[in-house]
């Protein structure tokens, strides 16, 4: 961070709070029993996203490019909800609220960067239907193992840096008055506006993050799904339209549950309450990753049959066992 911390080689001393304090709701009673709700949300998730990866992993049907992206969203799911509940937990549920200033950098990075993975790991899967759909003869060839991880890989190349750059600049922040954070959570917005200097910088920088990990993300997602629209249009029968529309059918489902109440939030950021707010961001930071395992469990065909064939060989393993 010191690149950072230089003030391009002025000797400027920042003021940094020895610690945040997260405040949360205000003035709502019996709060913890919506964190307990948001705990067995986490506990639920854990275990979907888990068994998900498990089975991808087991049958090696399911060793695809699709389903490595799959199994890929599974781990960010999992590693998100796991680096924000338990944190959020024992803020709330403990009375933790007094947060150091490093711990809250760190919280914010690691949410942050799984955060915008999430949102890549649908672009890699809306490129994924893309050419399936429009180039099904090409498919192999476009999507390939290799192509999938190098994806994958340089999403995360590219969420790391831009989290790390968001934290650098915070810490070239003075904080001399507040250091009360009204969310749940130690959120980039509003810390930096709790500054005492200017932060201008990191203000422009954080709209350039949002247009960079929603606006642009989801505007390719809507221009796959235009495409692939206009090109199932053209397909002759209807049963062979829905047929290929079936296999988006997850994805665009994923899509809708991550989107909506993020989108919600910005376009009524400056109208909506406070509470209201952390509730909404809550509920979009915890239930996708709930509800991804349920949804391809229940709308994947090859996940459902590969289920069933592991359930089906482990029952005739005890079979044998027990002769």
């Amino acid at each position: 961070m010191n690149l950072f911390n230089s003030a391009l080689g002025k000797n400027i001393t920042f003021v940094r709070p020895e610690y945040f304090i997260v405040r949360g709701f205000i003035g709502i009673p019996h709060i913890k029993y919506y964190y307990v709700f948001l705990f067995f949300v986490y506990i639920v998730s854990v275990l979907g996203n888990t068994a998900v990866m498990a089975v991808i992993y087991l049958d090696h049907n399911l060793r695809t490019p699709k389903y490595i992206a799959v199994f890929h969203l599974a781990f960010v799911d999992l590693f998100g909800s796991s680096a924000l509940m338990p944190k959020v937990l024992d803020i709330f549920l403990f009375n933790h609220r007094y947060v150091p200033y490093n711990d809250c950098l760190t919280f914010l990075f690691f949410c942050y960067t799984c955060l915008g993975m999430q949102v890549l790991n649908l672009v890699a899967l809306s490129y994924d239907r893309l050419i399936a759909i429009i180039h099904p003869l090409h498919y192999q060839v476009k999507v390939t193992h290799r192509f999938m991880l190098s994806l994958i890989a340089s999403f995360w190349v590219f969420v790391v840096a831009v989290g790390l750059i968001a934290v650098g600049l915070l810490t070239r922040l003075s904080f001399c008055k507040s250091v009360v954070i009204n969310s749940y959570f130690c959120d980039h917005g509003k810390i930096f506006r709790l500054a005492c200097n200017d932060y201008t910088p990191i203000y422009v920088f954080g709209h350039f993050l949002v247009a960079l990990i929603i606006w642009c993300p989801l505007a390719f997602i809507v221009l796959s799904y235009s495409c692939i629209g206009y090109a199932l249009s053209k397909v002759a029968t209807a049963r062979e339209r829905y047929r290929a529309f079936k296999t988006c059918t997850a994805h665009l489902s994923l899509v809708a549950i991550y989107f909506l109440p993020i989108l919600l939030t910005f376009t009524m950021m400056d109208n909506i309450h406070p509470n209201a707010r952390i509730i909404n961001m809550s509920l979009t930071s915890i239930f996708p990753p709930m509800l991804n395992p349920i949804i391809y469990v229940l709308q994947t065909q090859e996940i459902k049959v590969s289920v069933k064939r592991l359930l089906r060989i482990r029952g005739k393993s005890k079979i044998t066992t027990n002769k």
